[in-house]
């Protein structure tokens, strides 16, 4: 790992493991299991909701939620709240295929509704040395609903695994798609890697990588995307997701305790 790698995760995975950050991979707190005891993130205090919505059968409220986001002080420097969207987005992202899966997806990345429905609250960082961009939202669909969403996204792997797509511009991009290895936690979860390789039209070789995850946790869920031109370090990916779901856990039962 190298230490531009560990200068983005380590502030994540010592949050996440509650240990001080050390060098190395081993540091970044994923090796718990996912019943593992585990020091929660200190929240906010939301504002006064019902009763009812701390509660371990309803979904989080608007307060809660935006809670639980995470914020530019949890990923440390060069993290920054986001100027607006990538300039790669519209460039790359937004772009059609003839199978209809795979447009689906593209689509899905697109438009931020990994999960299949507008977010109930949403946050983007920015990395300006990398023009990298994270995006962290937190879902407003039922678990069921959740459900089925994470069990389409590991069909990708299979069903999209290599195919052709085209961006407005014309560029034809040749797009992959991985399996991406996440932290044992939540209830359910999936984490993808797509890569999309193009050549400009002045012959530049251009990369998209970008890491995706989606976690349930009880009946709330959340997305993420971690993306940029080059490589993205899924180290980095890994640490957010475990930090995301700790805070949500967090939430939950900062609510459960006000009922």
């Amino acid at each position: 790992m190298t230490a531009a790698i560990r200068t983005r995760a380590l502030p994540l995975a010592a949050l996440a493991a509650g240990l001080p950050a050390l060098s190395g991979c081993a540091a970044l707190g994923l090796e718990h299991p996912p019943t593992a005891e585990q020091p929660l993130p200190t929240v906010a205090a939301a504002s006064p909701t019902p009763k009812a919505s701390g509660g371990a059968g309803v979904l989080l409220s608007d307060d809660q939620a935006r809670a639980a986001l995470l914020t530019q002080n949890d990923l440390g420097a060069p993290w920054t709240a986001t100027g607006g969207a990538a300039t790669w987005r519209d460039g790359l992202l937004k772009a059609s295929t003839t199978t209809a899966e795979c447009q689906r997806l593209l689509d899905a990345l697109y438009t931020d509704e990994l999960l299949g429905a507008p977010a109930r609250a949403a946050v983007g960082l920015d990395d300006p040395d990398t023009d990298a961009q994270l995006r962290y939202q937190i879902g407003a669909r039922r678990p069921s609903d959740v459900d089925a969403a994470l069990a389409w996204l590991r069909t990708m792997p299979e069903r999209c695994a290599r195919f052709t797509a085209t961006t407005q511009n014309g560029l034809v991009e040749d797009v992959q798609v991985q399996e991406a290895p996440l932290p044992e936690v939540g209830d359910a979860r999936q984490g993808l890697r797509l890569s999309l390789y193009t050549t400009t039209s002045d012959n530049q070789d251009v990369t998209l990588t970008m890491d995706v995850a989606a976690v349930r946790v009880g009946q709330d869920s959340f997305a993420l995307t971690n993306g940029g031109l080059g490589d993205v370090p899924n180290e980095a990916t890994q640490a957010a997701v475990q930090v995301g779901a700790l805070r949500l856990a967090a939430v939950r039962k900062q609510g459960r305790a006000e009922v």
